[in-house]
């Protein structure tokens, strides 16, 4: 506790106070106690006098502040002489330590300008200009105080001088998140997902922002996710690379619930190794302990990390690197996106007592939990990674899609093209569009012409389905076939037919042609592949 007596500033011990001079004043006087917030707040405003009445005589830019515990140095003097202090996190005697000052001018020790000054960059009006707009474009729904992205500029042209005055000072306090669950692959299982406030949002993108590439350079060249130019395709090419050279065993390394569990203490640690700016270090730690809104109610976060913000995935990455770092110093070869890692070997017996011997390393250093159920040794034939599934042709490795990930694309595509759906005809087909596109291009690494053949056409037959109870009224149907092509008796006698939605969609597989359908805007899953692989 830091403690004023007058002009003075001291560091108090039960026994006595301590201060710059040879000499202690006696506990009993007229002494104000201030919290170590309300000692930055006295020092700021009175840093001349009291630096001059602590050190008297000495050049205490060179030294730090520091508790003194009641144990090992009651009743003791601080000498400060030809001595520079050692802040160690290991050191019990040393509860705080608050100088943010460089200690350069005659010490010898270099120090990084960029970050022990990082939150003087993060708050540069380049950077949060830049924050804002990438918050824009991801859009999103808004935190728990409601406000929207749409609403985002006009609070920032007021309140930017105060939102950065209050950063600057420590006295921000970001807001809880809000808790969304969606549900996962597995029935049954939801991920939690914390959304922050839209201003929250664009503090955290200015974070990461600066952050990235700092530690860009640490991050493994195994590392694939959440990456700037790298992505699952490069992860997926890196395995197949390790399966070619006859590391056709892996280790299949799932962690349980990793954003739910992260060690705060931990990660705070990794982070003040190379961050030695302690706001950036303590703005940090309010967001991860900022808390959670989930069914109206208040809960606290003093473990893991939301899972939804812009900081969130570097964050993990950071985390996870200390694990990346430990399979490097052991000499493996494995592949890393996000939390899903795969450890590669030659044989059972090597993946086994690979896995055997790194469990202790990630529950006993890094406090994760393993998932033993789902954490497997397997032949690389067996192991579903990011969607994809491998197989060998000719002695090399290759792409299939997996069963589960098929399985989650007709779904959607059952529910786009869904015949009660209340939604426009160009409202479907612009969903459509883009989500073959995007799925097309995810997979394009994987050979599936005689999938993407068999699910197109099964695709067009529920377009041709949904069209035709559009039509509804005979005359309406038998106008549409007639101007489809088709001849008039023909066309009166389908237009009269009451057979079902599905088998007249299969009788209009002639008339309602596949191009006549991609003409309305519904794309070909293997037109669009066959391009996309010549290019």
């Amino acid at each position: 506790m830091w403690q004023i007596y007058g002009e003075k500033v001291t560091c108090g011990t039960k026994g006595g106070l301590v201060s710059g001079k040879k000499q202690s004043i006696p506990t009993g006087h007229d002494v104000k106690s201030v919290s170590n917030n309300e000692w930055r707040e006295v020092s700021r405003g009175h840093s001349k006098p009291m630096i001059a009445n602590i050190g008297e005589g000495l050049n205490f830019r060179r030294y730090k502040l520091m508790n003194v515990t009641e144990s090992r140095f009651k009743n003791r003097q601080l000498h400060m002489e030809d001595y520079l202090q050692r802040v160690s996190a290991e050191q019990k005697e040393y509860a705080e330590v608050f100088d943010y000052s460089k200690i350069t001018e005659k010490s010898g020790v270099i120090t990084d300008y960029w970050t022990n000054n990082l939150l003087d960059l993060i708050l540069r009006k380049e950077n949060l200009n830049g924050a804002y707009k990438q918050v824009k474009r991801n859009k999103g729904k808004g935190g728990i105080d409601g406000m929207q992205v749409d609403e985002l500029l006009p609070f920032l042209r007021e309140n930017q001088e105060t939102l950065i005055q209050e950063i600057r000072e420590g006295k921000y306090k970001p807001n809880p998140v809000r808790r969304v669950e969606i549900p996962k692959e597995t029935k049954g299982e939801f991920r939690k997902l914390g959304v922050p406030t839209v201003v929250d949002r664009v503090i955290q993108q200015a974070i990461a922002q600066e952050l990235s590439p700092i530690f860009e350079e640490q991050f493994s060249e195994n590392s694939f996710g959440f990456r700037p130019k790298r992505g699952a395709h490069d992860a997926l090419r890196q395995c197949q690379k390790n399966v070619n050279d006859g590391y056709v065993y892996v280790v299949d390394m799932d962690l349980e619930k990793f954003f739910d569990t992260v060690c705060q203490s931990k990660l705070i640690e990794v982070l003040s190794r190379t961050i030695k700016d302690g706001r950036v270090i303590s703005l940090i730690h309010k967001y991860l302990n900022a808390g959670v809104i989930a069914n109206e109610k208040f809960e606290r976060t003093e473990v893991g990390m939301p899972q939804g913000g812009p900081l969130s995935p570097l964050l993990s990455n950071i985390m996870l690197n200390e694990m990346d770092k430990e399979l490097e110093r052991r000499g493996h070869r494995f592949v890393r996106y996000a939390d899903d890692c795969m450890i590669f070997c030659k044989s059972r017996k090597s993946a086994e007592r690979t896995l055997k011997n790194i469990i202790p390393f990630i529950e006993g250093k890094l406090f994760l939990k393993v998932n033993r159920k789902k954490t497997e040794v397997a032949h690389i034939s067996k192991v579903k990674y990011l969607g994809y599934t491998f197989y060998r042709y000719k002695g090399k490795c290759r792409f299939r899609v997996h069963q589960k990930a098929v399985v989650k694309m007709r779904n959607k595509i059952r529910e786009l093209t869904d015949r009660n759906k209340g939604i426009s005809n160009a409202e479907r087909e612009r969903k459509y569009q883009g989500y073959v596109r995007g799925w097309v291009e995810y997979f394009r690494l994987a050979d599936m012409k005689g999938l993407l053949k068999t699910m197109d056409e099964w695709a067009r037959r529920r377009i041709r389905a949904v069209y035709w109870k559009q039509w509804k009224k005979i005359k309406t149907k038998y106008r549409m076939l007639k101007a489809l092509g088709m001849e008039h008796w023909k066309a009166k006698e389908l237009a009269c037919s009451r057979k079902g939605y599905w088998r007249m969609a299969k009788v209009l597989n002639q008339i309602f042609s596949k191009k006549i359908i991609a003409k309305l805007g519904y794309t070909s899953m293997l037109d669009y592949y066959l391009v996309v692989c010549e290019n």
